[in-house]
């Protein structure tokens, strides 16, 4: 493998933290993690499920979130590699799927959320190491990355209130950037929702979108496909790419479901107000899912060599 070019430490003109700010990060994912414990499957894994077919009702939510991990390690060719890069790494679904199934030597995971941190640093996997770090801080050791990985991280690279082109800006900032890490051919499977091409929408919609974007996930921008895809060009090729809404409808139902079974449990953590916001923000988005104001984006991208 011949060794990258390393990302700079301050490149020229790049767009830096214009995305969510770690205490923002915070705010979300370090409520509670016996409150996630409630309604995530048991690996923990906090993003869109991968179902053989979301319409059928027998297929649990373990077993489609493990054939997501299992797809997006095969798209990136990470099976077989010696160092993985996962960028917001949760509470190590997937750097647990890369060091006990697929035996990868080593894998890096990126949090800026101090209590993922410690979850996987508690868990002792072998080869496995996490960073509490942004991306724009990261500096690989040795000769970078064969392949990278992001999961429902993209969400939160760039800030509400940006023009299109700053946000592709910083988009293009984090392509870079991987593409810095990688080898020629070295590939990266990113999924992230994207906006939807539905955009009539009624005013509980739009009151319920405003809700998750201050209460649930502030100083957070979903992007249009086509800003990620400008961000990537001259960098990355795209390999594939495919649109799974319904799978993420389907995803936040079963959350819905699991949470409200379980609501004396979640109010006992976090209180009732804590809990009606998760159960609204569920809820509503899975409708915006199947109404499709939202999709969910699978993309594979390979390195121009």
């Amino acid at each position: 493998m011949s060794a990258p070019a390393p990302a700079p430490a301050t490149a020229p003109g790049a767009v830096l933290n214009q995305g969510a700010t770690a205490e923002a990060i915070q705010h979300h994912y370090d409520v509670s993690d016996d409150f996630y414990a409630l309604w995530l499957d048991t690996s923990l894994t906090y993003t869109c499920a991968l179902y053989q077919d979301p319409a059928d009702p027998a297929e649990t939510l373990e077993c489609a979130q493990r054939r997501k991990l299992d797809h997006l390690v095969e798209q990136a060719r990470a099976g077989g590699a010696r160092r993985v890069l996962d960028i917001g790494c949760g509470w190590g679904s997937l750097l647990r799927r890369l060091a006990e199934v697929y035996e990868v030597p080593a894998a890096v995971g990126l949090t800026l959320s101090a209590t993922q941190a410690a979850r996987v640093r508690e868990q002792a996997l072998p080869g496995v190491e996490v960073r509490l770090e942004p991306w724009q801080e990261h500096r690989p050791e040795g000769d970078g990355y064969d392949a990278i990985i992001s999961i429902g991280a993209f969400e939160h690279f760039a800030a509400p209130g940006l023009s299109r082109a700053e946000r592709v800006a910083a988009y293009r900032e984090f392509f870079e950037r991987c593409a810095g890490w990688l080898p020629p051919g070295g590939r990266l499977a990113l999924q992230t929702n994207v906006k939807g091409n539905n955009v009539v929408m009624d005013r509980a919609t739009v009151r319920d979108q405003l809700f998750i974007m201050d209460m649930i996930f502030p100083e957070s921008e979903i992007p249009a496909l086509s800003e990620v895809i400008h961000g990537a060009e001259r960098q990355f090729d795209v390999v594939s790419l495919r649109n799974d809404a319904p799978h993420y409808s389907r995803t936040l139902r079963e959350w819905h479901r699991r949470l409200t079974a379980r609501r004396t449990e979640a109010i006992a953590l976090v209180g009732e107000e804590t809990t009606a916001h998760y159960e609204r923000y569920l809820r509503s988005a899975a409708d915006h899912f199947d109404r499709r104001h939202l999709g969910l984006a699978r993309i594979t991208f390979e390195k121009v060599r």
